[in-house]
């Protein structure tokens, strides 16, 4: 059952969270306005290839990476977006491209985008694309330790 992983490490660790169902959503604006939550208090999980080596990247849901600006914060040339195939077996709890914002859980370093910290509350996929998680920023920071840098502009509609 997705999600079964995150939902057991936040029991563990005394986290008081809210699960919200919602009709089936696949990109985050959808989700967030499904759900009813802001997107710039929805995060999304983007991953992404590191010279090679896979990596989260959380950001607000109204926002998009900038890959210029992520290759200069991170001192490299080498950040590429990575395709479904390269990391569908990453999370075998989890349906394809609703991987809750945990790289703890799954071995992989995290990348934050620091306009997520400016929030009490965040919420973010479930491991499906029926079910979010909302819960208080400051778990979040503590449970996964992120690495926060500046690396988004605004979407373009």
């Amino acid at each position: 059952m997705p999600g079964t992983k995150l939902k057991d490490y936040l029991d563990r660790n005394s986290i008081k969270y809210v699960g919200i169902t919602h009709s089936p959503a696949y990109t985050a604006q959808e989700i967030a306005a499904s759900a009813h939550i802001p997107g710039r208090n929805f995060v999304k999980t983007v991953m992404i290839k590191i010279k090679g080596k896979m990596a989260m990247a959380v950001l607000p849901a109204s926002l998009d990476i900038v890959f210029d600006q992520l290759d200069e914060v991170l001192k490299t040339e080498d950040v590429q977006l990575a395709t479904e195939e390269e990391f569908k077996d990453l999370f075998p709890d989890c349906e394809i491209g609703a991987m809750p914002p945990f790289g703890n859980l799954y071995g992989l370093e995290v990348f934050e985008d620091e306009s997520i910290s400016e929030d009490k509350e965040i919420a973010f996929n479930a491991g499906s694309h029926r079910e979010i998680i909302k819960l208080a920023y400051a778990d979040f920071e503590r449970l996964v330790e992120p690495t926060r840098k500046i690396f988004t502009a605004n979407l373009v509609c």
